[in-house]
């Protein structure tokens, strides 16, 4: 089964390319479905407008996975008015999608993670405070950690933080890479001379 990971940038563009973000987001997800794809949200990176997105970082899973993604990756196009400012004459708003493939990434081992079981804190009544239930995961090549409390069985908040651990570690992965690719990408004037692979005309309200 295939596996990617896509994210979708507004790079240095202004409020209405984040909107684009958040739009496109949904028309991915929606898209994804329709093929029978797996679509897990991995980090989100809020604009400061309502319904916009600095960046989305999604794991796509499935048949054909890779060539689902690789039809998107480029750069995006959107034409509508601003929804944000009603008389600007511009209407051409762009995003950027980049696609990794999972192999990029070094080969995650939970032999690498320690477990320590804590005590629950937060709402839950009694059970919670007086069973450890909550586990902290930690990545021992980083020194990252987090946990998980949210379930009453250990088993459960185990599964929990090692997901939430993995997702995190592919986050930073991603970010690195991200290092590399940032003049084609991440700067918003590469995305507008940059020919689009997709064009969309449609309201961004």
């Amino acid at each position: 089964m295939d596996e990617q990971f896509l994210q979708i940038s507004s790079g240095k563009g202004p409020a209405e390319c984040e909107r684009v973000v958040a739009r496109l987001l949904r028309k991915i997800t929606k898209a994804a479905a329709h093929e029978q794809l797996l679509v897990e949200t991995i980090g989100l990176v809020a604009g400061k407008p309502d319904e916009t997105l600095l960046s989305a970082l999604i794991r796509v899973k499935g048949k054909n996975a890779k060539t689902f993604c690789k039809s998107w990756e480029g750069t995006i196009q959107w034409v509508a008015q601003s929804p944000f400012r009603k008389f600007h004459k511009r209407k051409n708003w762009f995003a950027g999608i980049v696609v990794y493939d999972v192999s990029i990434f070094p080969a995650w081992n939970e032999k690498d993670i320690v477990y320590q079981s804590m005590r629950a804190s937060g709402p839950g009544g009694q059970h919670v405070n007086k069973t450890e239930s909550a586990v902290r995961a930690t990545h021992l090549p980083s020194g990252m950690s987090v946990t998980a409390s949210e379930e009453r069985s250990q088993a459960m908040n185990k599964k929990a933080a090692t997901e939430r651990l993995k997702n995190k570690l592919i986050g930073l992965q991603v970010d690195a890479q991200n290092q590399q690719t940032q003049a084609q990408w991440l700067e918003h004037h590469s995305l507008e001379r940059g020919n689009a692979v997709k064009v969309f005309r449609e309201s961004l309200v």
